[in-house]
C-alpha cells in the first residue's frame, strides 16, 4: 500500500528546491533585473486584498494555467516564457506560490521561486500596492 505524506510534506519538499525571496528582494529583482513577478491569485482575491501597483511590470497568470503559459514549448505560452527567465511567483500568503514555483521548475523553468509571505508580506513590507 502506498503511503501518502500529506500537503505539509509536499510543501516542505517543494521548498527544498526553491531559493525563496523576501518581498523586498523580489521588488529589487523586479526593478533592477529581468525578473518576472507573477501574481497567481484568483481575480476575486486580488479584488478583495489588493494588487501589486500597476506601475510595476507584474504578470497576472492565475494558478490553473501557469504551467501552460510559462512553458515555451506550449502553444498557450506567453511571450515572457523562457527557460532562463527569473520567474518569481506571488500568491496571497506564500504557500500556493511555493508549490507553483516548484511545478515551474519541474517543467524546466529552473530559476523559478516565490515570495516569502506572498502578497500579504509584500503589502506589510510597505511595497507599492493598489487597493
Amino acid at each position: 500500500m502506498k503511503r501518502y505524506n500529506g500537503v505539509d510534506a509536499l510543501l516542505a519538499d517543494a521548498r527544498t528546491r526553491l531559493d525563496r525571496v523576501t518581498p523586498s528582494a523580489a521588488f529589487e529583482e523586479l526593478t533592477t533585473r529581468d525578473a518576472a513577478l507573477v501574481d497567481i491569485r484568483p481575480a476575486a482575491q486580488r479584488a478583495t486584498e489588493g494588487e501589486v501597483a500597476d506601475t510595476l511590470p507584474v504578470l497576472v497568470v492565475e494558478r490553473n494555467v501557469l504551467e501552460w503559459r510559462f512553458d515555451p514549448r506550449s502553444d498557450a505560452s506567453i511571450p515572457e516564457a523562457s527557460f532562463d527567465r527569473r520567474v518569481i511567483v506571488l500568491c496571497q500568503e506564500g504557500y500556493t506560490s511555493s508549490l507553483a514555483a516548484a511545478a515551474l521548475q519541474s517543467i524546466g523553468i529552473h530559476r523559478a521561486t516565490d515570495v516569502i509571505g506572498g502578497f500579504a508580506g509584500w503589502r506589510d513590507a510597505g511595497l507599492p500596492v493598489t487597493a
